[in-house]
Order: C-alpha cells, then structure tokens, then sequence
C-alpha cells in the first residue's frame, strides 16, 4: 500500500488560508444576506431563475413577523414530515422559533424562498453545515410545498443556488444527506449531478412524542432503523464549452447589488460622498498606508502620484520595460521623460540591477510594476532608490492584496496606485485608488485631483483635473473589496489548478511566485519555448479555436515610436512579451474549465514522458 508523505508545511499553510477564506465567505455572505429588513432590498439580494421562470429571496429578518408565511413554513414541514430525520407535532409558535433561532441566528445557515415568475413562494431550499475544516457545504432543506407549479422550477432553483455557492463560496464539494428510502428525490438529485457517496446509518430514537434518527452509537452493531445516503455534486464531464472561455471576468454579489441600489436611490446631496468615504478608508486599512485617494482610473492615480511629487519637464522617471503603456505614459503627462529597464525572467517585475544602471542625474523617480499580481523585489528596489534621493511610485494596478515579505503592495514606496478596471481583481467598471503614508503628498494630489480649487468653494488656484471617483462606482469597489481575500483565494487555487493540469507539458514555464512573494495571480501566465515547433500566436489561434481566450503578455514598451527618448528594446523584457501568454484566469473559472483548457494545451504540446 502507498502511504502519502503529510504536506509540506507551505501547503498547509495554503490550505489553512483557502478555509479561512471559505468560512469567512460563508458567515459574510450568509449574515449579510439574513440581515435584509426592507422589501425593497430583498430582491437586491435575490437570485434570479434562468428562463424568467422565477425567483430565490432569502428568508431573512423581513420575514420574522410574516405570520402568513410562517403558517405555510409549519404546513410545509407537516406534508414533508418523512422527508426529515426529526418527526414532531409542528406549530405556528414551534415554526417561528425555528426561524429565529435554527436559521437566522446560525451564521452556517441560509434558507432561500423559491418565488415563481409571479413572485408566488412555492417552496424554499438552502445551505446549511458550511463551518467546517474540509470546506463543504450542504444543500438542505429543498421542499417543494405547491403542487401544479411550473415543471423543472425546483431543479431550475437547485441548479442555480449550485452555481451562486460555486462562484461566490468556491467549497471544496456541495453534498446533501436524503433518507435512503426517499427513492423520488434520490433520483431528482441524481439528475442534478450527485452522485452516492456513502450510507450513514442511523437508529430511532423517540421521546414525548418527538422521533429522532441519529446516527448509530459507537459499537451499536445492531442493523440499522434508517440510513443516510451522502451524495456529493460532480461537475459535468468535460465537453468543448458553449461559449468561449474568457481571459477575465469579475464576480458580482448581492452585495455589490445592494451597495450599488443603496447608493442610486440615496447617496446624493448631503450624501454624495457616503461610498467613496467608506471605499477609501477601508482601502488604506487594508494595503496599510495612512491615506487613499479614489480616482477615476488608475492611469490617472498615477498622473496624480508623479504630478504631486512635482516631477516635471527635464526629469527622467525609471519604468520597466515590460508592463502596460499607461506606466509610461503617465510619466509623459508631466512633461517628464520616460527611461526603460529590464525585467527579472522569474517574476517578471523591475529588475534592480537594470533599474541602477538607468540611473543618470536627471533620475527623480521610479515606477516599480507589481506585475500581473506579482510584487516587485522592493527592498533591493527602495534600498537603490533611497540611496540615490529618488521617488518610489508603485503601480499596483493589478497587483490588491499580493504581499512582498509579508506586506501588501502599495504602501511600501512614497505612493501606491491601484486600478478597478473592468479585468482587475476589484471592479468599478473603471476607477483607481492613490495610497500614501505621506499628509502632504495626499493633500498636493487631492487638490490637483479636485480642479485645484479650495475644498468648499469654487475658488480655483491652478490647474487641475476632474480625477474624482463616483459614489456609485465606489458603492460597486466597496462590495468587490469586501471580498477581496476570498478573490484571492480564488486566483490562487485557479494557478494551482493550471500548475497541477499542466505538469510536464514540454515547451511550458508557469509564472510561479518567488519564495519571498504572495502572488494574486491575477493572470496566470506561461511562457511558450522557442523550440516548441509551434509560434506564440499560432499557439493562440489553436486555442481560439477551441472556444479559449488568451491574451499575449505586454509587448516591451520600449519599441513605440512615440517616446522623446528611443532606447532598443530590454532583452528578456522582448522576449517575454513575445512568447508570454495570459490564460483564462476571470475569477468565475471552475476546475472543470481548467481541465478542459489543460487537456488541450497538452494536445497541442504533447506531453514527456
């Protein structure tokens, strides 16, 4: 028999983390959701059926005092009283109870109303179970309690509360447990997807008139009164998907809804500011710096950062080669001129040694690019800068949460820029994020930021800019940011999944993180050998045509024509962005998609040995 070595401590670690994560989704989501009190927020917070065919509210604190509803809850569980492993005389009073104090006040369970297409409750199902070490959660409590409703209604719903526990909760498996001689819903579940697992005897147990089937005491070897029968979901076999599969891709919660509704219907006048507000205090507080500043876009965050530090024309501002154009472009809106170094081949950011030697006496500052998720090496980076009298500009504009040394980005240089654009970890459709330790660097940029007018009036000093973010898009940020370690979790456990597809494929290099490194993995990246008998693009065209997207890496930026200064290209920043390649990375991915790329990388490949 083989016996598997215990893991390593580092994957502990990281499955340690991607629980945490999991059960800090599950109590966030679950308690957010159960809080609604207001009619008009309950939809915000719903689930919508596909086809129109209806809705999944969730039963919340609105409900406590519906008696009607509470007297069809009591005859629901009457009718289905087989279904249950406890059987009891059910109440009004025993019902409402239940609601209180069984579903709302247990934070690892939710219960959603079944509507139909006319808002008509027909019957509820939920999660329940989910505060565990293995990461699972079960599906519960799925009565249909209206005959002659719509066919496929109650799978359209269990379908669908699948899909928003896969997106939003990400566990490690969904299972549910149906008394072994309840043979219509087995084979409803069956349909579904799930698939027996294993049986969990049980003995009757009955007292003042309440049967209760537990499961069988430690040595009761006597033949069981009932079973359990476990069944686990299975994804569905991999097919070439109906759609292509897309290169990113954000999640949106019934938070960000509620935020955002919140914020249309009443954050305005008096309250104009109340999302933004919130948006950047929570922000600083996360990446740890004393001050944030919500932008518009994270190019102009960076136009901010270098126009606040008075960089200006004469100057010369260090970038590195490989990254998106608005890095250097940023640096061309302040007259300054833009110098290019070279990348490191392993994480693909600034490499040190290239940044020291672009160095001249017109060097003000540096523009060090957390790339794709990964930090830059910033301690041999502000240790060359400091020593030299320069700016130190992060462009974390992928790069919210990943850590160098233990830290989050953003906040270990003079001023961290962030991006909310559309692909990005966190999404306001577009928007950005200064971040400074600095008071006066933050009030210089919140004054450019502002018109450059006096704060109150409308009196103007200088010129500035309109680079103010909207309420509603930090309404949206500051949902997407509350969720922004499960987001993480996610990105990572997407790369392990590529790492553990794609092993011993020929011709392919993963963007792994360094050991001193926390990558988001926003793009899960390869490189394709020169050797491998296939081009970069080429490679590309054959994954288009088997509906997956990809992107190629950022060409070196260095080969545009518009730069005042010309400079040949970086070599191993030319080279990746030749043969560089973003995979399907959006943060909706299931591992089922990720097998399907895999497996049609290694039949383009081929595979050693």
């Amino acid at each position: 028999m083989m016996t598997l070595s215990p893991p390593a401590p580092a994957e502990v670690s990281a499955r340690n983390r991607r629980i945490d994560a999991f059960r800090r989704a599950v109590e966030k989501s679950f308690r957010f959701l159960k809080e609604t009190a207001r009619l008009d927020d309950l939809f915000a917070r719903g689930l919508p059926l596909a086809g129109n065919q209806g809705y999944l509210v969730p039963l919340c604190r609105l409900h406590v005092g519906d008696d009607d509803l509470i007297r069809r809850l009591a005859q629901w569980r009457r009718e289905n009283a087989f279904a249950y492993p406890s059987q009891f005389p059910v109440t009004f009073e025993s019902t409402a109870a239940w609601l209180r104090q069984r579903v709302l006040a247990v934070e690892d369970r939710l219960l959603f109303l079944v509507l139909d297409r006319l808002g008509r409750t027909i019957g509820h199902l939920g999660f329940a179970n989910a505060s565990n070490d293995a990461g699972e959660i079960e599906l519960d409590n799925v009565v249909r309690g209206v005959t002659g409703v719509e066919p496929g209604i109650m799978a359209n719903a269990v379908r669908t509360l699948l899909g928003w526990a896969l997106e939003h909760l990400r566990p490690s498996a969904v299972f549910l447990r149906v008394l072994d001689d309840n043979h219509h819903a087995i084979e409803f579940y069956r349909r579904l997807g799930f698939v027996e697992d294993r049986t969990i005897p049980l003995r009757r147990h009955e007292a003042d008139g309440r049967v209760d089937y537990l499961p069988l005491a430690e040595g009761d070897v006597a033949p069981p009164d009932k079973s359990f029968l476990r069944m686990v979901y299975t994804m569905p076999a991999r097919t070439t998907p109906a759609d292509t599969i897309l290169t990113a891709g954000p999640s949106i919660s019934a938070r960000e809804t509620a935020y955002v509704l919140d914020a249309v219907r009443h954050g305005w006048n008096r309250n104009w500011s109340g999302y933004l507000d919130r948006f950047e205090k929570a922000f600083a507080e996360y990446v740890g710096a004393k001050h944030a500043l919500a932008t518009s876009s994270g190019t102009g965050a960076l136009h901010l950062a270098l126009a606040a530090l008075g960089i200006g024309p004469g100057d010369e501002v260090i970038v590195p080669d490989l990254t998106w154009v608005a890095t250097a472009n940023a640096v061309m809106y302040v007259g300054a001129t833009p110098v290019f170094a070279d990348v490191e081949p392993d994480t693909w950011c600034l490499d040190p040694a290239s940044f020291e030697a672009a160095i001249t006496e017109r060097t003000r500052a540096v523009i060090p690019v957390h790339l794709y998720g990964h930090p830059a090496r910033m301690d041999r980076i502000v240790e060359i800068a400091r020593r030299h009298g320069l700016f130190v500009v992060e462009d974390a504009a992928p790069a919210i949460g990943a850590e160098f040394q233990g830290r989050r980005v953003g906040a270990l240089g003079d001023v961290g820029c962030f991006s909310f654009q559309g692909a990005k970890l966190v999404v306001t459709g577009e928007g950005g994020m200064l971040v400074t330790h600095s008071d006066e660097i933050y009030a210089r940029a919140h004054a450019l930021w502002d018109q450059g007018r006096t704060p109150g009036t409308f009196w103007i000093n200088e010129l500035g800019w309109k680079y103010k973010m909207s309420n509603l898009q930090a309404a949206l940020g500051l949902g997407q940011l509350e969720r922004v370690d499960e987001f993480i979790e996610a990105k990572r456990e997407i790369f392990a999944w590529y790492a553990e597809g794609l092993c011993g494929v020929p011709h392919l290099v993963l963007n792994e993180e360094a050991p001193w490194a926390r990558s988001i993995y926003w793009m899960t990246s390869v490189v394709l050998d020169e050797r491998a008998g296939i081009s970069r693009d080429e490679f590309r065209d054959r994954l288009r045509q088997r509906k997956i997207d990809t992107r190629p890496v950022f060409p070196a930026i260095s080969r545009y024509r518009f730069w005042p200064r010309q400079q040949p290209p970086q070599p191993v920043a030319r080279r990746l962005g030749e043969q560089g390649i973003n995979l399907p990375s959006g943060i909706c991915l299931q591992r089922d998609q990720v097998g399907y790329i895999c497996d049609c990388i290694r039949e383009l490949l081929g595979k050693t040995g």
